[in-house]
């Protein structure tokens, strides 16, 4: 006994529930993953393209259309994928992964900081509400400058996908190079036009009305699909503060969400409401939450989720994944490194063609060299441009063949072979008309 009343006489404290914001900087750190992403992609090489070459590039090899299986095979993993994506995840690209979804966050909140709270680009168009205090020339200059340098930056970012990064830095220090076109700064220019207007002006004003993208994507969307949820069971505990609506950028009030409303599953509301019942003190969670299905009852800790008609909506995409993965296979088994064709010059000597043009190419950026020979003539009978081609990097080099016009009249087969130092080698057959020596 005398135990128990000692164990009775030991305060219990409870501390409370700290502020929680781990779900706003999971997004956070999601969004300035997938603008790095944005970077990386086509630095690595793992896909851009190629203008200058009219190919894409994969892992930092050319694609012609011609690799067929490959081309095809990628964009039906693409858009199976995002088929997928957006039947189970609903709209949650845009909240967490859309880049221009970034940039209006990333604006709202420099404006709020440099010209007040109030200052919003109001998407029902109220006039912006400047803070006296901080209504200054200096906060303005450092708003201007920062949405300048800001679109200026990622302006560079669709560049990356056309040129290698040397030819980005030469253009950026304002060194001349070939390869890059004449016509480029106008490019980057009208880029940065868009984007610095995008984040000055227009911000979720694209989100609510303009966006393509996210009408697409509702086309996938139902009630099992994820989503915010409200507890109404517990709406006697909502302190109609609508600081879950404040919360919110797209003025949507999260209690009252419907499938064709425009939220983006960002999840602001929902730890806004959480933060709320903390500062409560009420040792609950808040009343939002994301979800999939249907509350079951009164129990908002279930959902209710129709497996079966999310399965259905999905089941049909995951054959043409399946598909697409063995087309890329198929096209990847048969990818060759070089690529060789002869055609005719069409320049006309007398009353026949005596010169053809052996099409070389390199597929990898890497420098290589291939051999050319002539099978079916005798050396005297033709006359080779090159029998050695180098490449610096991925391309096509042209050699010329021109045939001697004293061939005896009729057809004569020949076969031009290419062989690379690493054991690839290939041929094209020609089947060449001589007219005789008159």
């Amino acid at each position: 006994m005398s135990s128990n009343n000692s164990l009775k006489d030991i305060p219990v404290v409870i501390e409370p529930r700290k502020s929680s914001n781990k779900l706003h900087w999971q997004r956070r750190a999601f969004q300035m993953s997938v603008l790095a992403l944005l970077v990386i992609i086509p630095v690595s090489g793992l896909f851009r393209i190629d203008p200058i070459q009219g190919a894409f590039v994969m892992l930092d090899r050319q694609i012609w259309f011609s690799n067929f299986g490959i081309v095809f095979g990628f964009w039906m993993v693409m858009a199976s994928m995002l088929v997928v994506l957006y039947s189970v995840m609903g709209t949650v690209f845009c909240g967490w992964a859309c880049p221009q979804n970034t940039l209006s966050e990333w604006a709202n909140l420099m404006t709020h900081k440099l010209l007040g709270k109030r200052a919003e680009v109001s998407l029902d168009g109220a006039p912006m509400q400047l803070s006296a205090a901080k209504n200054k020339i200096l906060n303005w200059l450092i708003l201007i400058s920062s949405f300048s340098l800001v679109s200026g930056a990622m302006a560079l970012i669709p560049l990356f996908y056309f040129y290698e990064p040397q030819l980005i830095w030469k253009f950026v220090t304002f060194q001349y190079d070939p390869g890059l076109a004449p016509s480029l700064h106008w490019i980057y220019t009208v880029f940065f036009l868009v984007i610095l207007v995008d984040i000055t002006v227009i911000r979720h004003f694209m989100c609510r009305f303009m966006c393509i993208y996210k009408v697409w994507q509702h086309t996938f969307r139902t009630r099992q699909t994820l989503h915010v949820a409200y507890d109404e069971s517990r709406a006697d505990e909502c302190a109609k503060c609508n600081y879950c609506v404040s919360s919110c950028f797209l003025t949507i009030d999260p209690r009252q969400t419907s499938i064709y409303d425009t939220c983006i599953n960002c999840g602001e509301c929902i730890t806004a409401c959480n933060n709320l019942q903390v500062r409560k003190q009420s040792g609950k969670d808040g009343l939002l939450k994301f979800a999939m299905g249907e509350q079951q009852g009164q129990n908002f800790a279930d959902f209710k989720t129709n497996r079966s008609d999310l399965l259905a909506r999905v089941s049909w995409v995951i054959p043409i994944l399946l598909l697409g993965v063995l087309t890329m296979a198929w096209g990847g088994w048969g990818y060759e490194r070089y690529h060789v064709a002869v055609d005719r010059a069409d320049i006309i000597h007398g009353d026949q063609i005596l010169e053809y043009r052996i099409s070389v190419a390199n597929k990898f950026y890497e420098p290589t060299r291939l051999h050319v020979k002539v099978e079916g003539l005798d050396q005297g009978r033709y006359t080779l441009e090159t029998d050695t081609v180098d490449f610096d990097t991925a391309g096509r080099i042209n050699v010329k063949l021109n045939i001697n016009p004293g061939l005896p009249k009729g057809l004569h087969p020949l076969r031009v072979w290419v062989k690379s130092e690493d054991g690839w080698e290939d041929s094209f057959h020609i089947q060449h008309f001589s007219a005789g020596v008159k």
